[in-house]
């Protein structure tokens, strides 16, 4: 990949981490429950309802941050680009569309076409465990 590209993709990567950090900061701040927000059933179903979607969007800005470490990580190591299932390159256009995508267009279907001939296939994409794993 070219060097103007990287220096592109780093920008953005960078950018966007920031605004996720600087969100979370304000989310944080703002996801404390008011007791006055208790007041009555009502109250209470609406502020848990909206508690729980607070931490949902956090938990995906997380998953997102780690993302993005990982693609400046990969720009770091020079394989930004690469696909981690063939080595092939991951097409520019792709990039554009998902600058954090890990496989090229063919590893990627693939991937999904075994993950919808077997749920032994899919992966925790919070946890990168396998959804059949077995508790112990």
């Amino acid at each position: 990949m070219r060097k103007d590209a990287l220096k592109k993709f780093k920008k953005l990567f960078e950018e966007q981490k920031k605004s996720l950090l600087f969100s979370d900061r304000v989310v944080r701040e703002d996801f404390s429950v008011n007791s006055d927000d208790r007041f009555d059933e009502l109250d209470q179903a609406t502020s848990d309802i909206e508690q729980s979607m607070r931490m949902r969007l956090r938990n995906r800005e997380a998953l997102y941050l780690k993302k993005l470490d990982d693609a400046l990580k990969r720009i770091e190591e020079g394989t930004f680009g690469d696909c981690d299932e063939c080595g092939e390159e991951i097409g520019q256009n792709r990039l554009l569309a998902r600058p954090t995508a890990t496989l090229c267009v063919s590893c990627k279907e693939e991937q999904e076409r075994k993950e919808v001939l077997t749920a032994a296939g899919r992966t925790s994409k919070s946890l990168g465990e396998p959804m059949n794993r077995k508790w112990a």
